[in-house]
């Protein structure tokens, strides 16, 4: 038996990159899942090549109408909801000069949109006992030089995680977040102009295993959190970094014989 079989599952930014990663993977451990997400080539696309146990909605998800429409119509196409994770992601950031529109926007998809979303599903998850995967970065955890809203937005989500699983919680409704590290993602692409050599390289240095990660690595980890074997988790963040987290400032350089080497 496949490990989300009979479960239904939302995935917010669910048709490309990270998120379309998390839908095929969600879909191939047996779950229904529904592609939340503004790109209707991607989103009508990937669910074509899923097949009947896929469902694409055009979703806005800073639109309380269109997360009420996507709520909907999931529950009119396949019964219930059993999993939302909140994967769709801005990365609007422009440092110190973030302008105020552009900080209320990356604040909106990124913190409170998963807000609103967890609220709509409530009922539905409540009756399912069910749960909620948040999306999050080490960018939330980590200061990183130039970028400010960015990681303030991945820092309330992680807050968000822990409020929400607290309040759900007596409802038999879990909670947690899957934190990222480095993965190779439409943003990485975009950066290095689908040069996944050269980010391995930028990588190398700043985590342990030594490369970015790829999507489906990230994806298998999400499905364990949202399945009935990770039950006795929430409010809990579990990190996809290559030990990005715990390196510190000394990353994988030893300091002592550096010292030892002074003159």
């Amino acid at each position: 038996m496949a490990m989300l079989d009979g479960k239904v599952a939302i995935v917010t930014g669910g048709g490309a990159s990270i998120g379309g990663a998390i839908t095929r993977k969600l879909h191939a451990e047996g779950a229904k899942v529904v592609i939340a997400a503004r790109n209707q080539d991607q989103g009508a696309k990937l669910a074509e090549e899923l097949g009947d146990a896929a469902l694409f909605v055009a979703t806005d998800i800073t639109d309380d109408a269109a997360i009420a429409h996507l709520v909907d119509a999931t529950i009119a196409t396949f019964g219930r909801i059993d999993i939302l994770v909140n994967n769709a992601c801005s990365y609007g950031d422009d440092g110190p000069a973030t302008p105020r529109e552009t900080w209320l926007q990356t604040l909106n998809v990124n913190a409170v949109s998963a807000a609103i979303l967890g609220e709509a599903v409530r009922p539905h998850l409540t009756q399912s006992r069910g749960n909620i995967v948040n999306i999050g970065s080490v960018s939330g955890k980590f200061a990183h030089i130039g970028r400010w809203a960015y990681p303030v937005s991945k820092a309330t989500l992680a807050h968000l995680t822990r409020s929400q699983a607290m309040d759900y919680a007596a409802e038999g409704i879990r909670v947690n977040m899957v934190t990222l590290g480095h993965i190779w993602s439409d943003p990485f692409d975009g950066l290095t102009a689908g040069d996944r050599a050269h980010a391995d390289k930028v990588a190398s240095d700043l985590n342990l295993i030594g490369r970015v990660a790829d999507a489906s690595e990230v994806a298998q980890v999400v499905a364990f959190v949202a399945s009935d074997a990770a039950s006795y988790m929430t409010g809990s963040e579990t990190s996809v970094d290559g030990g990005y987290g715990m390196l510190g400032p000394e990353r994988r350089v030893p300091l002592m014989p550096l010292l030892a080497a002074h003159g």
